[in-house]
């Protein structure tokens, strides 16, 4: 059971081992995206139909209709990663050997549905993977296995969702033999260090520049890809010539050329590459502005933007942002 493109590592792990049988996938139904808003199908659903597997997508869980079709394929081991939905005790009693959930944190740390996302965010030098065996808690199932890795400066919430996915299809496989066994008994989760990571949303990417650099700097690459690191400047000012009038000479409309150098509304600035620096100010301030990036100072330190993205625009180098954009030392982000 998942829906996400996080269990899309586990059910291709699954599904190429001769050691084990996928009787079916279930997924979420097909949701409405794009311009268009077209049904689309979940990357678990697009990846099992390449693989020939059977696919299930109730509108809920525990709908009696599709809990009676389950208990029909009498499933040993119920396997669920990024889902999406609470399962009832119904199919948590189903299966032989119960429901095994590979969780993307060290259990009962960040219990919820972005632990990802908070490991970075909150400045953590390591994470890893959990499997569970679940029980009617969020994320409070007893631990079965777990296995740990280092967050790199580097990483972000992409690269280390990518290397979670593929921890947590090799714990896996190496995991169900020997619980199906009774090699392994599961251990309850210790009651200290419990947390949760609550979902992600969009406010949490705006930047509060009276926290530390570092912090900011941990909060940019936590919420890099989605909502990104965002601020606001106002009245950010365009640079450049106006074009002629069609049907005019060569020379530049005075009205025209004063419109387009006329300070804009409140603007949504997105960034896309940063790095810590030591230099102060008051906070949110613009230290400095060249082709080396915007220093703006923070809380503690200070935030060199290395490159970013007008509401609207495209991804751009600082260079390149600058030449069309004009800013300067004193203006100060919102």
């Amino acid at each position: 059971m998942g829906t996400a493109e996080l269990s899309c590592a586990s059910l291709a792990a699954l599904a190429g081992d001769n050691r084990f049988t996928v009787a079916a996938v279930v997924t979420q139904p097909d949701r409405p995206k794009g311009r268009a808003l077209k049904p689309q199908p979940s990357p678990v659903k697009a990846l099992a139909q390449k693989l020939n597997l059977p696919v299930r997508q109730p509108e809920k869980a525990r709908d009696e209709k599709f809990i009676a079709e389950l208990r029909g394929l009498a499933p040993e081991l119920v396997l669920v990663v990024a889902y999406g939905q609470i399962l009832p005790q119904s199919i948590l009693d189903l299966p032989r050997h119960g429901c095994l959930n590979v969780h993307t944190s060290l259990l009962p740390k960040y219990r919820g549905a972005a632990p990802i996302q908070w490991a970075i965010a909150n400045g953590d030098a390591e994470t890893g993977v959990t499997v569970m065996k679940m029980d009617a808690g969020l994320d409070t199932g007893p631990v079965v296995a777990q296995r740990r890795t280092p967050i790199q400066p580097t990483d972000d919430s992409a690269t280390l969702h990518e290397r979670l996915a593929r921890l947590g299809a090799e714990l896996l496989l190496e995991t169900i033999p020997d619980y199906v066994a009774g090699k392994i008994q599961p251990r309850p989760q210790p009651a200290e260090n419990a947390s949760l990571a609550p979902k992600i949303k969009k406010e949490d990417g705006r930047i509060n520049w009276n926290l530390p650099a570092q912090t900011i700097g941990n909060r940019w690459r936590a919420f890099t890809p989605w909502p990104g690191a965002y601020t606001f400047l106002p009245g950010l000012p365009l640079v450049g010539r106006a074009s002629p009038r069609a049907g005019t000479s060569g020379n530049s409309d005075p009205d025209r050329l004063a419109g387009s150098l006329a300070p804009s509304p409140m603007q949504l600035l997105k960034i896309w590459k940063a790095e810590v620096s030591e230099q102060t100010g008051e906070p949110g301030t613009i230290l400095s502005a060249d082709k080396t990036g915007i220093v703006v100072a923070c809380g503690r330190g200070a935030l060199r933007i290395l490159a970013l993205q007008r509401e609207g625009g495209r991804r751009m180098s600082v260079a390149e942002f600058l030449a069309g954009h004009a800013l300067k030392a004193g203006e100060k982000f919102m």
